[in-house]
């Protein structure tokens, strides 16, 4: 028998809230985004020249999974040039406890 044989075709599912929590925060820039948010209502160019080390690519990708994950709301308004706004929603203020509690665990044991 090969080694294929042993893994199981439908492996159990494990429901795990810190996954899903994880899943939502998505990747390294977006406790960097949702810093910023907390503060308040930005643009994009102001989280970019806030987060300098992240590209314009990144930035929009970490925005448009926030926002499809429900953390932000983006409102575009017509003017020229289109102004872009984002905004936590409950649920990303939600996370705000969280990610203070990460930090003084970082400046706790880091």
């Amino acid at each position: 028998m090969t080694a294929s044989a042993y893994i199981p075709k439908n492996p159990v599912q494990i429901e795990c809230n810190i996954e899903k929590t994880l899943d939502v925060l998505g990747g390294k820039w977006a406790f960097l985004v949702l810093r910023e948010l907390f503060c308040g209502t930005r643009r994009f160019g102001e989280l970019q020249r806030s987060i300098p080390c992240v590209s314009p690519r990144a930035l929009t990708s970490t925005l448009r999974h926030l926002e499809k994950k429900g953390v932000l709301e983006r409102h575009v308004y017509p003017t020229v040039p289109v102004t872009v706004e984002y905004t936590l929603t409950p649920k990303g203020e939600d996370l705000h406890q969280i990610v203070r509690e990460m930090k003084l665990w970082a400046a706790k044991w880091t």
